[in-house]
């Protein structure tokens, strides 16, 4: 297994205000009116100023141009974060991502040896399950871990 997919959706994302990411610039001065849509995914800036004048000097068909160049923005930045593809690193050995072989030494120096699943349910939170190998023998630990990992994305995925 070299790759696996799990989708990520947002179905529980608060709904956004109707001028979500849209700001009104009125610079008088520079004869500058209309409507700013700023936004930033991962690090990476999305802007685009849509003047009154382009749209008959009307705000309401300016904003509702910015509006909808909003929504299909979002829509595909959406769409590219629906599916996230982990790869496995040259330093696992276990072969499927998010698994793997652990020994620890405790402090009466009894050496114990797991198979471990990790995977993280949200941003900034790591959760992990430890199947024995004393317990379980050593394909019997793997296989359940490979599928508690499998069972926590799949679970942390429907909420």
């Amino acid at each position: 297994m070299d790759k696996q997919i799990f989708s990520i959706h947002s179905n529980n994302m608060p709904q956004q205000p109707p001028n979500y990411a849209i700001a009104r610039i009125d610079l008088p001065d520079q004869r500058t009116h209309g409507w700013q849509v700023r936004l930033q995914r991962r690090g990476i800036k999305y802007a685009k100023f849509f003047s009154d004048s382009s749209f008959e000097g009307r705000p309401e068909k300016s904003l509702c141009a910015a509006r909808d160049w909003r929504d299909e923005l979002l829509s595909q930045l959406e769409n590219m974060d629906q599916t996230r593809i982990c790869q496995r690193s040259n330093r696992n050995s276990s072969g499927v991502v998010g698994v793997s072989r652990v020994s620890v030494v405790s402090s009466n120096g009894s050496t114990y040896h797991f198979w471990q699943a990790t995977w993280s349910p949200k941003t900034g939170k790591r959760k992990c399950l430890k199947f024995s190998i004393k317990r379980y023998g050593d394909s019997q630990a793997f296989e359940l871990a490979v599928q508690a990992r499998i069972e926590a994305i799949n679970s942390d995925n429907l909420k």
